[in-house]
């Protein structure tokens, strides 16, 4: 779902940025748009293995064969990166993971079936080539291994090993959904801000799948979110949840560090620790301009990000069609109000609770009470909602299954 162009973007200098009360405006305007909520989306993302032995690197010249036309410039700087079939884009994270993403829509049924369809597509043609899609959230067995060799990933690599492996992880490793809901109208965006970070540990509780990494258990049920929390966590920590999101997300983006600096030598490494605000106050030898801010937005990357809408990123990629379920709960959720209220009030005994939900998943007894009734609300909100046919039975089984399963585990720990 790309970002329009706010009308007030045309009054911001292109040139320099002169002030932090300019920049924060920008910001706010930017990545917060309001209107009713209608459109939809999902980005779908996934580590790519060998079929005959998973634990083999990957390497950049036989994900380039495999992905033919579709290939992104950051791969073949001369592809003619062609959509797929059915109109969703692919690009490559810089371990190799390949991600697709839809073109918005205000139907469900359209969007899963476009998706689906190009999701298969993307797998008979890696199949074709000895390769598959991986199924969780994390890769389990291999050690991260960067294959994209452009500044911006160099950058971001030279800056979070500053501070451990989990930037390395995050970057090569991972793989996830991603659910775009709209903001809202202007008098429900804080609203719906709320709600979907609120039943965030919830989600990810449920649809937790990685918690193994380079062939041991970690003792986390997402060890994916362990690692993009412990990445850089002022940049990837979950947002503040306030009456005035817009303007406490501007205030945060600000003062986040510039981990890339673009130059025409493609060195883009940033000094350490100069926030985006300090570059504005001088810190560094040139002023930012509008262009370098919008760019410092893409590297701020928390469980959601407001880009024009809401950009959900704490869900564990799924095996097969099962994108389908979180992705599903959650439009459900968010089609109307008062829904959204139902939410925030159903999830008050566990918001917040990101890093327990990330250990423990549904092993916590008050995230498993809190996600049987925010599932059973999800699947009667289901029906009826321009929703693929069988849905939310699929819907309800699996949250049935993965709640008896966790407590047949751990319920003689409660």
């Amino acid at each position: 779902m790309p970002v329009s162009v706010d009308p007030t973007a045309a009054e911001f200098p292109t040139s320099r940025v002169r002030t932090r009360a300019e920049a924060e405006a920008y910001v706010a305007s930017v990545c917060f748009k309001h209107g009713p909520p209608r459109l939809l989306g999902v980005e779908l993302e996934w580590t790519v293995h060998h079929a005959d032995d998973p634990r083999r690197a990957l390497d950049a010249e036989v994900l380039v064969e495999a992905l033919g036309p579709h290939a992104p410039p950051s791969l073949v700087p001369d592809s003619p990166h062609r959509p797929l079939p059915n109109g969703s884009v692919l690009t490559v994270e810089p371990g190799g993971q390949v991600e697709i993403s839809s073109l918005p829509t205000t139907s469900m049924c359209s969007l899963f079936g476009v998706v689906d369809a190009d999701a298969e597509y993307l797998r008979r043609r890696l199949r074709d080539a000895g390769l598959v899609l991986g199924d969780q959230g994390i890769d389990p067995w291999r050690r991260p291994r960067r294959i994209l060799r452009v500044p911006r990933y160099a950058a971001m690599e030279t800056a979070f090993d500053r501070i451990g492996l989990d930037g390395r992880l995050m970057m090569c490793s991972t793989a996830g959904i991603q659910v775009c809901l709209d903001a809202g109208e202007p008098d429900r965006v804080a609203a719906r801000w709320a709600a979907v970070h609120a039943v965030g540990p919830v989600m990810l509780a449920m649809f937790a799948n990685s918690p193994r990494l380079f062939g041991e258990r970690t003792g986390w049920a997402s060890t994916r979110t362990r690692a993009l929390l412990c990445t850089d966590p002022p940049r990837t920590r979950p947002g503040p949840v306030t009456d005035d999101p817009a303007r406490s997300w501007a205030r945060r983006v600000l003062d986040t560090a510039v981990v890339c600096l673009r130059r025409e030598d493609g060195d883009w490494t940033a000094p350490s620790g100069i926030s985006f605000a300090e570059w504005i106050r001088g810190a560094l030898p040139t002023q930012p301009t509008r262009d370098d801010l919008d760019y410092h937005l893409s590297t701020v990357f928390p469980p959601v990000r407001p880009r024009g809408y809401f950009e959900v990123r704490y869900l564990d990629a799924q095996p097969g069609a099962d994108w389908m379920l979180p992705a599903a709960a959650l439009i459900a959720l968010f089609r109307d109000e008062a829904t959204v209220d139902r939410v925030v009030e159903l999830t008050e005994p566990v918001a917040g609770r990101w890093v327990h939900a990330a250990r423990h998943g549904l092993r916590d007894p008050e995230l498993a009470r809190t996600a049987h009734r925010v599932f059973d609300l999800a699947c009667r909100r289901l029906p009826g909602q321009d929703c693929p046919e069988g849905l939310p039975a699929r819907l309800a089984r699996f949250a049935a299954r993965r709640l008896a399963e966790a407590d047949r585990t751990y319920g003689g720990d409660r």
